[in-house]
């Protein structure tokens, strides 16, 4: 894997490349001389974060794409997107981590450890934002992360395993700088148009990626000996039930499908109603379904009807095709297929019943992906040690969390989202419970350097 070091007079660095053989012989000679460095973490229990500075960075943070309503608009490949970085790089160093941007665009600060050849312990999250977003949502873990740093730093640490501080790229526009380091990129991705304006490969190069060698970025399975994120939950189960840490049993799987029903144009003046072919009917009645069939199951498994195209669109003509979408969500792959295979078997009565006909093309297949156990029982015992309630949930949001984990044992942390509102200038965590959960991230990671 090779890395470069971001152009950044703030972070006083000159725009090299670095291969990751001579990024780990930096940091082992960075280190050699520290003899007052203490070789193992685990046993310091009184370790806390600064729950002050963490504020003071997530609040900071808000300088690049902060809006007045008070949320974030910070798209990835945006300029807002590469300032945020070169300041975050900043932040990475006064951590005591030495910061690079990998092939994919990914920001990356590393610190070595005390024992020769052990895979890093990696935690962090994003800082891009939907349009008119939250100032939380991804900003939370990846501040929380350079804080655990900080803290190692202050009390003069060194793990037995190097550090990775991880900045994904370009999260919400579908986790492609964390996919294209677990492997899971395809090249035919690279045109794609982002939010931000760029195509993906324009986007990775603004960020001081290079697309031409992106498949020199994949780690390999097993490259990774932990990777651990802190994340709001984007819902508000937490707060309901007032308990602060979540532990993430799994991110749900996703499927997506384009569904076509077509019927009948027609005059809507001179076509009885018995006698219609009304796809808008007909779409109608699929979307009502759909919510009875998910929800006839217990489970904690989503079904969504979002987006609806109607043709020809016309006041006085019946509607002859509709173009809706369907996405089905749970931890269960088998169950997601279950509740398609139901879908589509009453889609059909549907169609009998109003003499249209329902057709499939499937966009877009996400697999689930299981936390680790030995990381959730990590992540409860550092909660437990801090005094804090737990519940084990699933994500119903996907997170880089879900890619990494291809790489090695993965656990994830939520802290409650207040109003479980999320993706929103309203999207809120109390310092308190990102303090709390900050503090959870530094205990697991204390611990997860004895694997």
């Amino acid at each position: 894997m090779i890395l470069r070091q971001p152009d950044c007079t703030i972070c006083g660095m000159s725009p090299h490349r670095v291969t990751r053989r001579d990024f780990n012989a930096t940091f082992v000679g960075s280190i050699a001389g520290l003899s007052t460095a203490r070789p193992a973490f685990a046993q310091d229990t009184a370790a806390r974060v600064d729950a002050t500075r963490l504020q003071t960075t997530l609040m900071d943070l808000r300088r690049f794409g902060g809006t007045p309503a008070g949320g974030t608009h910070r798209l990835g490949y945006s300029t807002e997107d590469k300032q945020a970085r070169l300041v975050v790089a900043g932040w990475m160093q006064e951590a005591g981590l030495v910061p690079a941007t990998d092939l994919a665009g990914n920001l990356i600060g590393r610190r070595a450890g005390s024992t020769s050849g052990l895979p890093p312990i990696v935690f962090g999250s994003h800082i891009d934002s939907v349009p008119d977003g939250g100032s939380y949502d991804g900003n939370v873990g990846t501040m929380a992360a350079i804080e655990v740093a900080r803290t190692l730093q202050d009390r003069r640490v060194t793990l037995r395993h190097p550090i990775e501080v991880a900045v994904w790229a370009n999260e919400e526009g579908g986790l492609f700088g964390s996919r294209a380091v677990s492997g899971q990129f395809e090249e035919t991705e690279l045109a794609h148009v982002t939010s931000s304006g760029k195509t993906v490969r324009d986007g990775i190069s603004f960020v001081g990626g290079d697309p031409a060698r992106l498949g020199e970025a994949r780690r390999d399975r097993g490259s990774v000996a932990a990777y651990l994120e802190l994340h709001i939950e984007q819902g508000g189960i937490l707060e309901a039930e007032r308990v602060p840490i979540g532990i993430v049993e799994g991110i749900v799987g996703i499927r997506q499908w384009d569904v076509t029903v077509t019927g009948l144009a027609n005059h809507a003046g001179t076509t009885p109603m018995d006698k219609r072919q009304d796809a808008l009917l007909a779409a109608a009645r699929f979307v009502d379904m759909v919510n009875r069939v998910v929800r006839a199951t217990p489970g904690r498994q989503v079904g969504t009807v979002g987006r609806m195209q109607v043709s020809p669109g016309a006041r006085n003509v019946v509607p002859g095709s509709v173009v809706c979408s369907l996405e089905l969500r749970d931890l269960d792959a088998a169950a997601i297929l279950r509740f398609y295979d139901a879908i589509r078997g009453e889609a059909d009565r549907i169609g009998d019943a109003t003499g249209t006909t329902f057709a499939y093309r499937e966009l877009h297949v996400n697999a689930p992906a299981p936390s680790d156990p030995h990381m959730r029982s990590i992540i409860a015992d550092a909660a437990r040690a801090l005094g804090l309630e737990t519940k084990v949930m699933p994500s119903g949001a996907g997170h880089d969390a879900q890619a990494i984990a291809q790489l090695g044992p993965m656990g994830m942390i939520f802290i409650p989202s207040v109003g479980g509102i999320s993706h929103s200038p309203k999207e809120f965590s109390h310092p308190t419970d990102i303090a709390n959960g900050a503090n959870v991230l530094l205990g697991a990671v204390m611990s997860a350097d004895a694997i």
